[in-house]
């Protein structure tokens, strides 16, 4: 008989930071949307793209048909993408449902940059929702739609959010020229996909760099015990031998996000000042605590 797993303090934590992240992140897209790209009837890809095109087309509430669209999506993610994703997923349709219908009703049809626009609107709005969309995806939500199909081929191969998700999103695009019968606001929307995708894996990519320290110190033993219970990172002791001196050193290996760092050079000088370290920066890091190798 299994035992049940029960959420540990820090975990519970962990989550709700998420859920805050997520909710910014929603913020920020659902922003780009209703200041900028709705207004000046730009489209994109994704749902949202579906869901404005049918409201430019019928003026039927962006938010509603998103939410529609997500339902019937959502239901069949719960095996592949496991509880906790679609969860999170649920949580972050049911926020943004909101935020777009909350900031369409503050914002209406006004163009914070004035008439003519588009290009501006079209790039500012895009950034926004790159940034918006990044932001969810590294604390482990989704938005829904292509996002789920995104995540689902991530999950399994090496491919970036961004490049899945510009795949998915062409013909979205494409199709908004059945309502407005004009090829620049065609334009329009694939510059805005690029910037999201370019904007989306910037973000997600500077989340997840990596870095090697290489720590030579005779205080390796409390160094290393600091690291492991701080920084939650594993530590490799090599023997090493100094050539000038000709004494036997040990060589801390560590491997850790770049975001954590400056902890580890803090915990470093508080227990050894002298201590040497070289930090360098690795392309890729797969395994536990890192990413999975996804090959066949």
């Amino acid at each position: 008989m299994t035992t049940m797993y029960k959420p540990t303090k820090s975990d519970i934590l962990r989550e709700f930071r998420d859920l805050i992240f997520i909710t910014f992140g929603l913020c920020c897209y659902a922003m780009g949307w209703a200041a900028f790209l709705l207004p000046y009837q730009i489209t994109t890809g994704g749902v949202t793209g579906i869901s404005a095109i049918i409201y430019y087309a019928t003026n039927f509430p962006l938010q509603y048909s998103y939410f529609i669209i997500n339902a019937v999506l959502i239901a069949s993610s719960v095996k592949i993408l496991g509880a906790k994703f679609t969860i999170k997923t649920a949580f972050a349709i049911f926020m943004l449902t909101f935020l777009l219908g909350f900031f369409q009703q503050i914002i209406g049809d006004t163009k914070i940059l004035g008439e003519g626009q588009e290009f501006m609107a079209c790039i500012v709005g895009a950034s926004l929702c790159g940034i918006g969309l990044g932001i969810v995806f590294i604390n482990n939500g989704s938005t829904g739609g292509t996002d789920i199909i995104a995540a689902v081929v991530n999950k399994y191969r090496d491919i970036t959010f961004g490049r899945m998700i510009l795949y998915c999103d062409i013909i979205i695009i494409s199709s908004c020229y059945f309502v407005f019968e004009d090829w620049k606001r065609v334009v329009f929307g694939f510059v805005t996909l690029i910037v999201i995708s370019y904007i989306l894996d910037m973000v997600i990519n500077s989340a997840r760099q990596s870095v090697q320290f290489l720590i030579f110190s005779k205080e390796y033993q409390k160094i290393a015990d600091r690291i492991i219970s701080d920084t939650h990172r594993g530590v490799t002791v090599l023997d090493g031998t100094g050539w000038y001196s000709k004494n036997d050193v040990k060589v801390l290996v560590v491997l850790a996000k770049k975001s954590q760092s400056v902890n580890i050079f803090r915990l470093v000088k508080d227990i050894d000042p002298n201590a040497f370290i070289s930090q360098s920066s690795v392309i890729g890091v797969y395994g536990e605590g890192f990413d999975r190798i996804k090959v066949k």
